[in-house]
This record gives C-alpha cells, sequence and structure tokens, in this order.
C-alpha cells in the first residue's frame, strides 16, 4: 500500500521558499518525497527545488508571468508567500491575497483531481466573521487594481491593519474557492499559525507590538513556533493523507484559540 503523507512524483508549486516557512518546506517535502518542485519567490532559495522562477508577487504582471512559465501538471500549489504590515498597505494585499488569488485560479487547470491547493493564513485574521460582509464585498470584485482601490478607501473601516485584514480575506477566500475546486477533485485549505519564528518576526514586533506577542507565546506553549511546525501541517493537507479535507482552516497555535474560546486566557500580561 502506498504512503498516503508522500509527496513522491509529484510536481509542487511553493511561494516565498527564500526563508522562514518556505524553506523549511522545501526541506521537509525532501524528506517525504522529493518531488518535483517550482520555488517563486523574490529571492533564490537555497533548499532543495527543481526550478526558480523569479517573481515580484506584488506585481499582477509579474505573477502572469510566473504562471506563463510554469507548464504540465501542478499536484500541490503552496501559497506561503507573505509580508508584514511594515510594507504599504497594497503591496500587503496584493501578496497576502491578490497573488494567491491569482495563482490558484489560473493554475487550477493544471491540478489534476486529487490535488491541493493549501494556503498560508494566520491566526491573526481570526477576526474575518466581523468583517466578512466588507470581506466578500471585496472578494467580488475580482480585479486587481480595483481591489488596490478598494483597500485604500476601506481599510480603516476593517480595523486598519492591513496584515490581519488580508490574513482575514485569505481565510474566507479559501473557503469560498474550496466549493469551486472541490467540484474538480482539488481540495483547498488554509493553515493558521501563531507567532513563528522567521526572519518576519521583527517586523511583527514592530507593528503589532513585542510586548502582545511575547504575550501570545506564552498563552500557549510557552515557546515559539518553529518553521518547521509550520510546514508540517502544511504538507499534511497537500498530501493525499487529507483526501477529504476541504474549505478547512486548520489551527496551529499550540491551542491558544481554544484556551481563548474557553475563558482560559490571563489577560494582566497586556496591562
Amino acid at each position: 500500500m502506498s504512503n498516503p503523507f508522500s509527496y513522491a512524483g509529484k510536481r509542487v508549486v511553493v511561494t516565498g521558499a527564500a526563508t522562514g516557512v518556505g524553506a523549511a518546506l522545501l526541506d521537509l517535502l525532501a524528506e517525504i518525497g522529493a518531488p518535483e518542485v517550482t520555488v517563486l519567490d523574490l529571492k533564490a532559495p537555497t533548499g532543495p527545488h527543481a526550478k526558480y522562477i523569479a517573481t515580484n508577487l506584488s506585481e499582477r504582471g509579474a505573477v502572469d508571468a510566473a504562471v506563463a512559465e510554469i507548464d504540465g501538471p501542478v499536484d500541490v500549489l503552496f501559497n506561503n508567500a507573505g509580508v508584514a504590515a511594515t510594507q504599504a498597505p497594497q503591496i500587503v494585499l496584493a501578496v497576502n491575497y491578490l497573488a494567491l488569488r491569482a495563482l490558484s485560479e489560473k493554475l487550477l487547470g493544471q491540478i489534476p483531481a486529487g490535488g491541493a491547493i493549501v494556503n498560508t493564513a494566520s491566526i491573526a485574521g481570526g477576526r474575518w466573521p466581523e468583517h466578512l460582509t466588507q470581506i466578500n464585498e471585496l472578494i467580488d470584485i475580482g480585479d486587481w487594481d480595483k481591489s488596490l482601490e478598494w483597500i485604500d478607501s476601506n481599510l480603516e473601516a476593517v480595523g486598519g491593519d492591513s496584515y490581519s485584514f488580508s490574513k482575514e480575506v485569505v481565510r474566507v477566500w479559501g473557503m469560498r474557492h474550496s466549493h469551486a475546486t472541490i467540484a474538480k477533485g482539488v481540495r483547498t485549505n488554509s493553515v493558521c499559525p501563531a507567532p513563528i519564528d522567521t526572519p518576519l518576526l521583527n517586523d511583527f514586533n514592530e507593528t503589532m507590538g513585542q510586548k502582545v506577542m511575547e504575550w501570545t507565546v506564552t498563552q500557549a506553549t510557552g515557546k515559539i513556533m518553529t518553521p518547521r511546525e509550520v510546514a508540517m501541517p502544511l504538507a499534511f493537507l497537500g498530501s493525499e493523507a487529507a483526501s477529504y479535507v476541504n474549505g478547512t482552516d486548520l489551527i496551529a497555535d499550540g491551542g491558544f484559540n481554544a484556551a481563548m474560546t474557553t475563558g482560559q486566557i490571563d489577560f494582566s500580561g497586556l496591562s
């Protein structure tokens, strides 16, 4: 019987694999079957991969050009690239949501039945139910440039944090897109990690506050999440082991949300 967790013989696309979670994912994929991996990123990855396409994911033309270079089947698309709110809101929305959406929609025809799209979201996107009307309004626009115009006019109304809002949009868009993709036999899911020990951590300390970031970590396991601890659930959702998992946000936060939901969080550390 074949190993349902194996990536042997598969063709995979990973965005944002030069550092952090994406780099850890390249190493993990090499361990669990060594698929043929194409990487889309601004910087060249050092981890195991077959092809690198230099791509500025904040630019629609660059995303379209990258898609044109990806030929043949794509068994799993990992939309992992992301930037923090230290970047301009338009760049944050473009990289974290618009590029993710464009790649998913444009490559869908190349993903065979049984394949998967896996998005790296965040627990920072947990307030999506509060902003669902605005999120659906943005998703319904569809057009890249008009979406950027929308964020310019509406960011303050949805909390003012471009990173958190972009991840809210990713979570809702993933749920919406999963219904269309499963009709083609393709699953769409997201992983929502807690704070991760990556090069972006300093950016999040700056935008969200180091005190808040450290408090979030202490309320669950007491240790910060490693890139590999995010890569593993990403790989699971892309594998045949998750063949009936679709439209799901897999919360990988060491139990922070569970403790929050059940009233076990100590907020005194924020005072």
